[in-house]
């Protein structure tokens, strides 16, 4: 019996660890939602009136698409057009990791 009410202990741990793990946001993902989503929304996609006033496009538009990866760091931590650079408040990892999220949103 004993043996019984081990087994399931432990078993129930192992499945509370591997759902909280599943969960988990990346490291690009937490930056870009703290950072990042307000203006290019949840998904790439900004709102109509943040795309007219701001002219943010999706992360699907095509010209976003044939940026780089460098393309976009250098954007992000310099700023361009109507964006600011975001360089002394987020780090250059921090920067790189918002900027592969955002590239991997359709």
């Amino acid at each position: 019996m004993t043996m019984n009410i081990r087994f399931l202990a432990v078993l129930a741990a192992a499945l509370v660890l591997a759902s909280s793990t599943g969960f988990a946001q990346s490291a690009g993902e937490a930056v870009y939602k703290a950072n990042c989503q307000s203006c290019h929304g949840s998904t790439g996609t900004p709102s109509a009136g943040m795309a007219k006033m701001m002219g943010v496009k999706a992360a699907s538009d095509p010209d976003m698409k044939k940026l780089t990866a460098e393309q976009e760091f250098d954007s992000v931590k310099n700023g361009k057009g109507k964006m600011k650079p975001l360089s002394p408040k987020l780090t250059d990892a921090q920067i790189k990791d918002a900027v592969s999220y955002f590239r991997s949103l359709k």
